[in-house]
């Protein structure tokens, strides 16, 4: 499998390389690690069939012809400073801001298209953080707004899972044509559950490839928080899992990946957001542990990656009084956090960006002209989101008329801004050639890493009947009870086509959060009929109020069968905690994600088509520890 995905990758490497050579940004990162240490034995181990872990990085061969950066332009040395002294006090503001802009398409002379060109034209901000699109539909307009920006905008995005994160998930609604997109990974406690660094750098080598393709240069990406609080109701499986050390190790390989192909790695977020159970979306959280804890765990991964070249840390909007003197302040506006820790403590020189300014934890709480200027006094360098953009930017510059701020504190974190448009190349270049996108974005090559990863993560947590891998015969009768959010369109689809390639006789039942009871007792009759009952909740961390908790009667429904005796398997696709919920299940399987490929791996893992390799890289209290996990291997697919 090894040798196969190498070939691919040379062979997806050939058609991309004028474009990564073009985007590469040398010298951020360190040198590539050595080969990583095997995986600490498994508890629970039934017959050991890990796989041969991936080498870092994997594409190691490719790096020369990667790495090579464009003829540096003699006149451009000074590009940044020379910028700088030409810029007024108000366009030096207007570079820290970074505003959303939805990917979408939108004609000239709507009210979208008007806010989005008097963002360009008339703020000047200094770049945008883009949102959901489709891969090409995104590269059009970001070639639109750069020709309109009078200097080259920096382009971020959240793309936690791979470029596929915002840049994938249309669906044309009459039919349910799915329209394609860029690669999805599986979330990254699905990675920390395969504890293979190889396949981490992959992630960031791959999204790193499909961002600069269609224009985007910063990703806000990885996160570096450690999940060790079950109930946390925004990172959970978004993070590499509990353990600071495996966290801090993929951590640093995605960034690796990402820096090596000249994509700007954002570790998120500083503090430490993993022991929270508020949304910070919604309301402030308020960490309550002692210095020597955040140093063991918090803030192990940040160090670390700081230390391998990490180009710019996002900010929590959470508060932590051991780091502020007892003072109960959102971190993105704490000088003794964002200064004195991290610029002079942990010796960060990178970009400080907040998390997004919209968001309740600041925006419920402060004036927004007041809290662009005590994010910006607090050490800040871009301020993502404000919800006002021109309030932001007359905040600012009022401070600095009033001598609360000085205008050398604009010009450090201007100039440090300028300085990563100039080493990404963007005053060389900064439009994209859309022709070549469809080479490099979403390509087979690409997605066979992607599925890789999911396949090395699903894990096998109970089985107190030998039912995974089924055994089945053909005919059986397989009733699937999928669980999801009303707006969550794919859920099962990959799954079931999976199951259906042996199993035709699958029928199809979908809950969700506003399911009434009497609707899981027709379920729970009809389950009687069944050979095999299998209930995949798909439960993920989202923002504004999201859930990662299933309600009472979906709970009940699970302990029902268990109770009647009826085989059953749960499948969660996010959630990793839910068994706390319904803990009398007999065979429970984490597949981490919704994602396509995390889908059809949790399906050939109940298949037999795929051995089981998964460890959690989390507890799940009081029933897992770290590690645990059933290894199996695959099986011969059964006489029809």
């Amino acid at each position: 499998m090894l040798t196969l995905l190498r070939r691919r990758a040379m062979g997806a490497a050939a058609g991309a390389a004028a474009l990564a050579i073009a985007c590469s940004w040398v010298g951020l990162g360190p040198e590539p690690a050595s080969q990583p240490s095997p995986p600490q034995a498994q508890r629970d181990s039934v017959e050991s069939v890990a796989p041969e872990p991936l080498p870092v990085p994997l594409t190691l061969d490719l790096q020369t012809e990667y790495q090579n950066p464009p003829a540096p332009d003699p006149t451009a040395e000074n590009w940044a400073e020379a910028v700088l002294d030409r810029l007024t006090l108000r366009q030096k503001v207007a570079q820290m801001i970074m505003p959303w802009v939805l990917g979408d398409y939108v004609p000239e002379g709507v009210q979208a298209a008007e806010r989005v060109r008097d963002l360009i034209e008339q703020y000047e901000v200094g770049g945008i953080i883009m949102s959901v699109g489709t891969p090409t539909e995104v590269a059009v307009k970001l070639n639109a707004l750069q020709r309109r920006s009078r200097l080259p905008l920096l382009v971020g995005a959240d793309l936690e899972s791979g470029a596929g994160f915002r840049l994938f998930g249309a669906v044309f609604v009459p039919n349910g044509i799915v329209l394609g997109g860029a690669t999805m990974f599986p979330t990254q406690m699905a990675l920390g559950a395969t504890r293979e660094p190889g396949l981490a750098y992959e992630q960031g080598r791959i999204t790193a490839l499909e961002a600069r393709a269609v224009g985007i240069h910063l990703t806000f990406a990885p996160v570096l928080d450690v999940n060790n609080n079950p109930d946390n109701p925004i990172i959970n499986v978004r993070s590499y899992g509990e353990d600071p050390e495996l966290v801090a190790r993929l951590g640093a390989a995605y960034v690796r990946g990402a820096q090596d192909y000249g994509l700007v790695a954002t570790g998120k977020h500083f503090p430490g957001h993993g022991d929270t159970g508020v949304d910070s979306h919604l309301d402030l959280p308020v960490i309550n542990v002692d210095r020597r804890r955040l140093d063991a765990v918090e803030l192990a991964p940040f160090r670390e990656l700081i230390d391998a070249g990490l180009g710019a840390i996002m900010s929590a909007h959470i508060a932590v009084p051991a780091l502020t003197r007892g003072e109960v302040v959102p971190s993105t506006l704490s000088r003794r956090i964002l200064t004195d820790l991290l610029r002079d403590d942990l010796d960060f020189g990178g970009l400080i960006v907040t998390d997004a300014m919209d968001m309740y934890a600041v925006d419920r709480r402060y004036d927004r002209r007041e809290a662009a200027v005590l994010a910006v006094e607090a050490g800040t360098d871009v301020l993502l989101m404000p919800p006002d953009v021109e309030l932001a930017i007359q905040g600012l510059v009022g401070a600095v008329a009033s001598g609360r701020l000085s205008e050398e504190r604009i010009d450090q974190s201007v100039l440090r801004i300028l300085r990563v448009k100039q080493r990404l190349g963007l005053h060389l270049r900064r439009d994209v050639d859309i022709e070549a996108i469809p080479r490099v974005v979403g390509i087979p090559e690409h997605v066979e890493v992607a599925q890789q990863a999911a396949d090395r993560s699903v894990t096998l947590l109970r089985d107190e009947k030998g039912t995974v891998p089924l055994s089945l015969p053909a005919g059986a009768s397989i009733l699937s009870v999928t669980y999801r959010g009303a707006a969550n369109l794919l859920a099962g689809r990959f799954f079931h086509a999976e199951l259906r390639s042996r199993y035709t006789a699958v029928r199809e039942v979908y809950v969700g959060p506003e399911t009434p009871a009497e609707v899981y007792d027709r379920i729970l009759a009809d389950s009687r009929m069944a050979d095999l009952v299998i209930v995949s909740p798909y439960v993920v961390a989202v923002a504004l109020g999201g859930s990662v908790a299933v309600p009472p009667e979906f709970s009940r429904f699970i302990t029902a069968l268990a109770e009647a005796g009826t085989r059953h398997v749960v499948v969660s696709f996010g959630n990793p905690y839910l068994i706390s919920a319904f803990p009398e299940v007999s065979s429970y399987v984490l597949a981490w994600s919704p994602s396509e490929v995390s889908q059809r791996a949790a399906a050939r893992v109940l298949l037999g088509r795929l051995p089981i390799s998964g460890r959690t890289p989390t507890r799940i209290p009081p029933f897992f520890e770290i590690g645990d996990g059933i290894q199996r291997p695959s099986r011969a697919e059964p006489q029809r």
